[in-house]
């Protein structure tokens, strides 16, 4: 059977339709609430139909239920302005906080030099630039009592803004319960309203006074696994998307998302006798008000199963948005060859592709385990970008204004096929179709910019374990390449050197991804939006921090005890890598 049938199958009238079902009969799916199971029960009853051995699984969370905040601005005049609480958020007394107001821009570190805010309150900008959980962060960190975030989109944008400050990802241990939850209140206002704050601060000191209200607390939450088997072993691909949505429709996130997983299951199923590797479907709950208690639960819980099995994961997380005309992928390095041929295919050139590497945000839960994740829909330009203050995903996102008609049907067509495309390629070719001479590269290039800040640390050193792996991976691809096409000219070849190699590539990313793409490592969880994860290899992004120190102090010392011991890490994995390939190619003669 050809790819271009399992498509023709596909239907865009199926997806809005299950998109109305969900938001005209349950709107405010918060995880926790009456909602938010009933979307589960529904989801799972879909995946039946469809065929796929489907279930509700029943999970403890610590969830948030925010209400309405109040601001006031105290001086240079007596004004209200309406506001919303953030999740997880502190609550204030009835009394509130006032203090004088502060602006900080993005809310990055580098947003705070020059600037004391300590016992002070906060203005800055809602992006995820960093996100919402990391600006609170670090306000906390600088001293900061209070934060208020200004919504994003157009000047005109009355909108007011939903969203969680909860940086612990998934539930918290004794550890992070103290160290990783909000510290201190946050509120979000509307864009017009920051308006209105910047201009009085142009004038003059400004003091604003806040009051929140939130409930936080454990709740039972449910969460819809759909697994269809291969017939080629135990191999998957895990496709997943949060269920769970804020007040209101929640159309375009994720209400659209699930309709898509729903119609990829249902076509999938009609052609399970052709897939080599399974899907595994997860419906993920709490990733609004819990941060990514779902996603992380079952990476946790499926440990064992997950580590040996999953070949990849694709995020599904509003497709098809409202005036979005860019094709945007994030994805592991080692995934971009592959999408991006898909892509080649299917796009076009009507549309123009943009590539990022992966950040640890969404449900993106599984970096540790190091199974590689991309995530891809519809992108604004960077005019459209920079007229909205950087909303993108749409100045309606996390809103009331969050509805039916912000979703593109026509665009839908095109982000159905495209998974559909991936799908197809991941669970079908014989060979997996990763490159790792890129993922190399990268290891190469980021040790190189660190090696003089980091010699101390013995950084400079890993350059040469990084071009034993690139060596060593031109050597992997070449020979991947070599038995692709054997397998293509006949189908029927033995599958023993396919095993071989799909477990070196599998066991490759294990190791390489939670180094590339994590603080914390295989067994943790970094807060979401973590500044170090912005870069390659984060758990060195406190190298250049050396140059600046004064030798020979404690300070000093600190740091370079923990720079060793990351150090150690990156050249252990380096080495494990570079070996693995080794011994795999020796093994195929």
């Amino acid at each position: 059977m050809s790819v271009e049938q399992l498509l023709s199958e596909l239907s865009v009238d199926n997806i809005r339709n299950h998109v109305r079902h969900i938001v005209e009969t349950m709107p405010s799916r918060l995880a926790g609430s009456p909602n938010a199971a009933r979307m589960a029960a529904y989801s799972a009853d879909q995946l039946k139909r469809a065929g796929l051995a489907a279930r509700v699984e029943t999970i403890p969370g610590l969830v948030s239920f925010p209400r309405e905040a109040e601001l006031t601005i105290l001086s240079p005049l007596n004004k209200l302005l309406p506001a919303n609480t953030f999740g997880h958020s502190v609550e204030t007394s009835p009394e509130g906080i006032a203090g004088e107001l502060i602006y900080v821009g993005s809310g990055h570190y580098s947003d705070y030099e020059g600037k004391d805010v300590a016992g002070k309150i906060t203005l800055s900008e809602l992006s995820y630039s960093p996100g919402r959980h990391e600006k609170q962060r670090i306000a906390a960190v600088m001293g900061s009592t209070a934060q208020i975030m200004r919504n994003w989109g157009h000047p005109e944008n009355a909108a007011l803004p939903l969203g969680s400050v909860k940086p612990a990802w998934g539930n918290p241990t004794p550890e992070t319960i103290n160290t990783e939850m909000p510290a201190i209140p946050c509120i979000g206002i509307s864009r017009t309203a920051g308006g209105y704050l910047l201009d009085q601060l142009a004038k003059g000191p400004v003091r604003v006074r806040l009051r929140t209200q939130v409930e936080n607390g454990w709740r039972d939450l449910e969460m819809t696994i759909g697994e269809l088997t291969g017939s080629g072993g135990d191999d998957f691909v895990l496709v997943g998307g949060h269920q769970d949505g804020w007040y209101g429709e929640g159309a375009p996130d994720n209400a659209a998302g699930n309709a898509c997983m729903l119609e990829l299951a249902r076509v999938f199923a009609r052609h399970r006798d052709q897939l080599k590797r399974g899907l595994v479907f997860g419906f993920w709950t709490a990733h609004e008000t819990g941060t990514m208690v779902g996603s992380s639960w079952f990476a946790d819980r499926n440990w064992d199963r997950v580590r040996k099995h999953a070949v990849a994961y694709m995020m599904i997380d509003q497709p098809a948005m409202l005036g979005t005309s860019r094709w945007s992928v994030h994805s592991s390095l080692e995934l971009r060859t592959f999408h991006e041929t898909v892509e080649g295919r299917m796009l076009g050139g009507n549309r123009v592709p943009e590539w990022h590497r992966a950040p640890k945000t969404g449900d993106a839960s599984f970096f540790g385990l190091g199974v590689p994740t991309f995530w891809a829909e519809g992108g604004f330009t960077p005019e459209e970008l920079q007229a909205t203050a950087n909303a993108t995903c749409g100045w309606w996102h996390h809103s009331l204004k969050a509805t039916f008609d912000k979703i593109d049907w026509d665009w839908m067509a095109d982000h159905i096929r495209i998974y559909a495309g991936y799908l197809w390629e991941l669970c079908t070719t014989p060979i997996l179709p990763f490159e790792f001479v890129s993922v190399a590269n990268q290891f190469k290039t980021r040790i190189a910019e660190l090696a003089a800040a980091g010699s101390s640390v013995g950084v400079g050193s890993l350059g040469e374990h990084a071009v034993a792996l690139d060596l060593a991976a031109r050597q992997l691809d070449a020979v991947a390449n070599i038995w692709r096409g054997r397998y293509r000219a006949e189908p029927a070849s033995d599958d023993g050197p396919a095993e071989l190699l799909n477990s070196c590539i599998k066991r490759l990313s294990r190791v390489l991804l939670p180094i590339a793409s994590t603080v914390k490592g295989t067994y943790g969880h970094d807060t979401f939006s973590f500044t170090p994860q912005s870069t390659m290899i984060p758990c060195l992004f406190d190298v250049p921090k050396l140059t600046g120190m004064v030798p020979s102090t404690p300070d000093r010392w600190l740091l370079e005890t923990q720079l060793v011991r990351e150090r150690n890490r990156v050249s252990d994995a380096l080495v494990d890598a570079r070996l693995l390939i080794e011994g795999t190619l020796a093994r195929l003669g």
